[in-house]
Parts: C-alpha cells; structure tokens; sequence
C-alpha cells in the first residue's frame, strides 16, 4: 500500500505536490546545512592556523622586568627538546618612507630560533644571511610603500632621548632584506622583524635581557600545563587562544545559529510532509476502514503511513546529502567563487566538514522527518470504521 499512495493520483494531484515539495524542501535543507557548516568549519580552521602561527602558540613573557632571562631561556631548550624557543625584544615603532608612514611592531630577534618557532619567517629567510641592522617586513607593508631590497627604510621609536632642551624620539635607518607573506594583511603590515642585539643596543637593554620567549608547539594545549608547572614564579605562559577568545566564541555562536536557521528549513518541510499525510488520509478514508475491517491492526495503519513519511524524508536526505558533498567537491576543485586573500587568508573557499556536524545534521533531519510522521499515522489508525463505511 505505501508504493501506492507514493504514486501520483490524477484526481488528487495536490497530495502528490505537496509530497514533493516536502521532499524538495528535505533536499534543500540537508544540502545548504552541509554546504553552509563546511564553510563555516573552514574559515574557523584557516583563522586558526594563521593566528597560530603569527601569534605563536605559547609565548613566555615577565611578570616584572628581568625574570625573562638567558638562563630560563636555555633552561627551557634543555628541558624541553620538542618545542623550539625563540628569545624577542620588541617594541612599537612608525615606519616612514617619504610621505608615507605606518605604525606597527619591530620584534628585536634571533633569525635562527625565529625561524625555528615561525613557519613563515622561516620561509622568508631561508637561504639568505642578514647583518645586525638588517630588517624583514610583511609583503603588504612591502607593496604598500613601494619598497625595495637593500632600501634604507626609518624607524621611529616611541622611546625618546634627550636632545638640548627637549625630548626626541630615538631614530634608526634599516636596510630591508626580504619580506615575508603570513596570508593576513594586519600581520604583514604591522609585524618587522631584525636582528636580537640591533634592539638591544637601540633600546639600551642588556643583552641577557628578553621581553618575552616565542614558543613553537605541536600541541600547545597540553604543553602549557608542562611549562606552567616547570616556570618560575616571576614568569608565565599563555596560549595564542587567550587574545582570541571572544573572535572564536563569536565564531561558535554565529555557526550554532546558523546551523539552528537553516534547520527551519527542513522544519517548513516537515509541515508539507504532515499535510501531505494528512490529505492522504482524508482521501483514503474507505481503504483504511476496509483494511482494519478486514483485521488490520491500528499498528499495522500507523505503520503504513509512518512508512510513507519516512520514505519521503529519507530520500529526501539522501539527496540532499549527495548534492551536498557534491557541491563541495565543486568547490573544492574548481575557482568557482574568489575571496580576497589579504582578508581571508585564503584565495580559495576553506571546507572542512567534520563528522560531528554531518552526523548532526542527518540525524536532526531524521527526527524531524519521523516526528512529523507520526502525527497522520496516528490519524489514520483512529479511522471510524463504522461512519466511514456507512458513509462512504
């Protein structure tokens, strides 16, 4: 009998509409569900990856000045062989070239162990030797002024030094020799990178003396809980996540909510669906009350028509499933859509679906499918087989 009420119905073509769209409406959802948290995982996954890598995972720094020293910094290479440690002074400056100036931090560093702690500075050094007033800076900061190599490019430090009766900001030339690309324009223009004892010597800093150790870690989670209980009390480590706490929990709730929208989808569907039923069993009143008079079960009804709701969402699903990774497939191999690399990170659509949000959503549409099943089945069964057969 379910293969029968599946077919269209010449006398009733509005059962089998309704049908349809309630399937089409499955498809939709499931799809745009699969497609839009793929995304979403995506951006979530490169924003990470890039914020690890210009943040640093795990960063020492002081709790007063002179705790961040060469003896914890080589305490820790020998205690921690797994992890690469890098030493940095850094300071504000503004950049100037001509006309044209821009803010931002020079990081006084050892290019060696940066390089070690820094996927992308160690491409940008790779194969190249640097003098200690020699200075890398970010490609955008790079194309934005119009820079060259071996140009000599100012900085001015918002330290000051005396200078007859007034106070003057301290002034260095630095003679560029690269450029290295993160992916996020705000890092490329802000960050400048030169050598450790060019700093110091700017900063009036001794050499045994450090702002703070860049940490680079394969799992920063777990090794923050190492570091903390081995650090003096003078000093402590924090994770890259602690400065982008609230940029990822905005992250979350807008993928929670979004994956709640789009559920409404297949909700509006779920109404065609109980409609459709309901239609079906009003037209098919005398059939069901000569089944149960010919000794049907009221469970045997409820299952027909439960059945019948399933068939429709299930496939519905599964369709919808098949042009959802399809869909990602397109988008993963062909430049159908281009994002601003400066400003995403990436060129290229980001899609990651994780198994969590797949399984979420096609047990959600499950449910709902059966929940709004369930409501005709149960009128079907409670069919009044006396009136209907008197009647009809």
């Amino acid at each position: 009998m379910v293969k029968r009420y599946l077919r269209f119905d010449q006398d009733q073509p509005f059962i089998f509409l309704s049908a349809l769209l309630a399937f089409l409406g499955i498809l939709l959802g499931v799809m745009v569900l699969i497609i839009a948290m793929s995304l979403m995982n995506g951006f979530d996954a490169e924003f990470r990856k890039k914020l690890t890598v210009m943040n640093y995972p795990l960063t020492i720094i002081p709790k007063f000045y002179g705790a961040v020293n060469t003896t914890l910094y080589e305490n820790l290479r020998k205690k921690f062989p797994s992890m690469a440690f890098s030493p940095y002074v850094a300071s504000p400056v503004i950049v100037r070239r001509n006309s044209m100036m821009e803010g931002g931090y020079l990081f006084g560093v050892d290019l060696e162990a940066e390089a070690r702690a820094n996927k992308v500075l160690a491409h940008a050094v790779e194969g190249k030797s640097y003098k200690k007033f020699d200075v890398i800076v970010g490609k955008t900061l790079f194309d934005d002024l119009f820079l060259n190599d071996d140009e000599r490019l100012m900085y001015i430090f918002t330290q000051a030094e005396p200078g007859g009766l007034t106070l003057t900001p301290k002034i260095k030339r630095f003679k560029i020799k690269g450029s290295f690309d993160s992916g996020l324009s705000a890092y490329d223009k802000a960050y400048h990178y030169t050598s450790l004892a060019a700093l110091q010597t700017i900063l009036n800093l001794p050499q045994s003396q450090y702002d703070g150790i860049h940490i680079f870690s394969d799992d920063p989670h777990k090794d923050i809980e190492k570091l903390q209980a081995y650090l003096p009390e003078g000093v402590r480590v924090k994770g890259w996540w602690e400065d982008n706490v609230s940029f990822f929990s905005a992250l979350e709730l807008e993928k929670h909510a979004l994956f709640i929208v789009l559920m409404l989808i297949i909700l509006i569907a779920a109404v065609n669906i109980i409609s459709s039923l309901l239609m079906t069993v009003m037209n098919r009143r005398s059939e069901i009350a000569l089944f149960i008079s010919l000794g049907a079960s009221e469970a045997e009804v409820k299952k027909i028509f439960l059945y019948l709701g399933v068939i429709i969402g299930v496939t519905g699903i599964f369709a919808g499933t098949l042009l959802g990774l399809s869909g990602l497939w397109i988008l993963s191999n062909f430049d159908i859509i281009s994002l601003p690399a400066d400003v995403y990170g990436t060129s290229r659509l980001p899609l990651k679906l994780s198994l969590i949000d797949f399984f979420s959503i096609i047990i959600g549409a499950f449910v709902i499918v059966v929940l709004s099943a369930w409501y005709p089945a149960k009128k079907a069964a409670q069919v009044d087989v006396l009136n209907v057969l008197r009647n009809e």
